[in-house]
């Protein structure tokens, strides 16, 4: 059976750095450049095919800050910080460290990882079985019934596996529901704004009462009175917000599964601790 990992390869990366950098430890090569980050990418690489057995692997990638999104909202996105310096080379390195491992890099410019992750979800998993491993619980509302997600936990190779069903029995909507609750609540991480006054519990009970956006503004006269104002007051941002939290998963990009058979050996490995100058490669081997 054709099993496919799709790596949210930014996620993995920013918390491999954050999970040691907050300690000082950036293990760096002789010309200075740290790697800390790639190292724990890595980790959590080789964890989860361990964990899953896929028989194929591809890591998606943001390629720049610059995308459809920020076009269409100037704000989204803005209130992130910039990246620290010692992660800004690890951008471009682990890229490398996937290429050394043989698993294909996929992104592409003016769109998110997401996007591209939820493209390739909707071609393989017509037929195929496909994994997502992030830590975004955003990819929820690309589960579907041969995609599930596996969010990541704290530590190594420790995940919850979300389905669609686990989806509807925790949250009370089905996966594509959860963009239609994000546009009346908002997102403070991503930085688009909801319906002011509508939060969470409310967004939920209005999707599972109305089953969408639409849905709510064809039944505003049935909402109290503060709920009604609040939405038209608020239309243009509701609307943006829907737009801001779909996952596009009509990118164009492809990757012929032929390119991504998993195929790490021990010498990738061994390539791969010498190319950044890690000592020891019997972590990663162990793992295999």
């Amino acid at each position: 059976m054709t099993k496919v990992l799709l790596i949210d390869g930014m996620a993995l990366l920013f918390r491999a750095f954050y999970a040691t950098s907050v300690y000082g430890q950036f293990m760096k090569m002789k010309n200075g450049t740290p790697t800390n980050g790639i190292h724990g990418y890595v980790k959590h690489v080789l964890a989860a095919i361990h964990t899953i057995q896929p028989t194929h692997v591809i890591a998606c990638w943001d390629m720049g800050s610059t995308t459809f999104r920020t076009e269409s909202f100037e704000q989204y996105k803005a209130n992130r910080v910039a990246p620290p310096d010692e992660l800004k080379p690890q951008f471009d390195l682990v890229k490398e460290a996937s290429t050394l491992l043989h698993i294909p890099n996929i992104g592409l410019t003016g769109y998110e990882a997401d996007d591209c992750i939820g493209t390739l979800a909707k071609v393989y998993g017509m037929e195929h079985e496909v994994f997502i491993l992030t830590g975004d619980t955003d990819l929820f509302q690309l589960a579907d019934q041969k995609v599930t997600i596996m969010l990541m936990r704290k530590g190594i190779g420790n995940y919850d596996l979300y389905t669609p069903e686990r989806i509807l029995e925790e949250k009370g909507v089905m996966p594509k529901q959860i963009v239609h609750v994000k546009a009346f609540m908002g997102d403070t991480s991503d930085n688009y704004p909801g319906v002011k006054g509508i939060g969470e519990k409310t967004a939920y009970k209005l999707i599972q009462q109305f089953g969408s956006v639409q849905g709510v503004l064809d039944n505003l006269s049935n909402l109290t009175k503060a709920q009604r104002t609040k939405i038209e007051e608020n239309l243009e941002q509701l609307l943006l917000s829907l737009e801001l939290a779909k996952i596009h998963c009509e990118v164009p990009i492809a990757c012929e599964l032929s390119e991504a058979v998993l195929r790490i050996e021990e010498s990738h490995i061994r390539e791969l601790c010498l190319s950044l100058e890690w000592s020891r490669p019997e972590p990663f081997l162990s793992m295999l």
